[in-house]
């Protein structure tokens, strides 16, 4: 297929995104998109599940498959993530192997390497991200050390996602591999997320962004409702699910100062998001050991 506009060859394919958790996958992927597809926060292992960001160029479309951080898991929730993550690696056309370079590589990293030696068919590029945070004098030996984990990559790239620093240059090389194709999606499209699921993945962000270390893993959120109002107003409940009881108390905070913060910003953002105005409601409910249930799990996200 060639381009409409400079009658070059047309590519399109899809780049899986895998890591251990809280290297800058989700990052990397919103700043090709240009719009917050992935919900990001400090604390490991926010992606849940596969998701799709559409990036669209005159000469490309680059579908960038956000993984789940590969893990040791210890529920069955985590095992589901990685086997997202991993089965995301034999249908890739490019795959980006993504590392904190400011620390020398841990034994996830190393686990994740001997994966993509097993699994991967598409060329490897490395990416060597919060390169901000490296050391001048750790540079050469942390490099090496993740060369090392990955002989036979076919380029790396040091790279700042947050800031987007040499994100331009790692676009270059993506786009060296990825096949002649027709697009996969629509000009216009650029997540294959529906509207409910990301309102849910907006609101648990904002859990994880503003409580203690103790309870993000364990939290979960299900729309409830999603309703168009007469006067134009898009109704939306939703439920907050956590797995002990004290673990409510904390969401709810102080006169529940704290839900209506995680309410408030939630709601915020999906407005400049969804483009209208949103009436959110927020309930908290107890569910234990949810992460040990797949039904469950599953039920959050349909």
């Amino acid at each position: 297929m060639m381009s409409e506009t400079t009658h070059t060859p047309f590519k399109s394919g899809f780049v899986a995104v895998v890591g251990k958790p809280n290297v800058g996958k989700s990052t990397l992927v919103n700043h090709f998109v240009g719009r917050k597809v992935s919900i990001v926060s400090p604390r490991p292992q926010t992606t849940r599940r596969r998701i799709l960001g559409v990036m669209n160029l005159p000469n490309a479309q680059i579908v960038f498959v956000d993984t789940p951080g590969i893990h040791k898991p210890k529920y069955k929730l985590g095992e589901r993530m990685v086997e997202e993550a991993v089965g995301s690696l034999p249908d890739a056309d490019v795959i980006l192997f993504v590392v904190d370079a400011s620390r020398p590589p841990s034994n996830e990293d190393r686990m994740i390497a001997e994966t993509l030696q097993k699994e991967a068919k598409a060329p490897i590029i490395l990416v060597l991200n919060k390169a901000d945070k490296l050391p001048i004098d750790k540079v050469k030996p942390h490099t090496e050390a993740y060369w090392a984990l990955v002989p036979n990559h076919a380029d790396w790239m040091m790279t700042n996602a947050l800031k987007g620093h040499n994100c331009d240059k790692l676009l270059e090389q993506i786009l060296k591999y990825l096949p002649e194709a027709p697009p996969y999606f629509p000009p216009d499209q650029i997540t294959d997320q529906p509207e409910r699921l990301f309102a849910a993945e907006l609101i648990r962000e904002k859990v994880l962004l503003n409580t203690r270390q103790e309870v993000p893993h364990g939290v979960g959120v299900a729309i409830e409702r999603w309703e168009e109002r007469p006067n134009g107003v898009l109704y939306i409940a939703a439920t907050i699910y956590v797995e002990r009881e004290n673990h409510k108390g904390i969401l709810i905070g102080e006169k529940g100062k704290m839900l209506k913060k995680i309410g408030q910003q939630a709601r915020q953002e999906l407005e400049l998001w969804l483009g209208r105005k949103i009436y959110l409601e927020l309930w908290i409910k107890v569910r234990e050991n949810w992460r040990n249930n797949p039904a469950f799990f599953q039920q959050l996200e349909s």
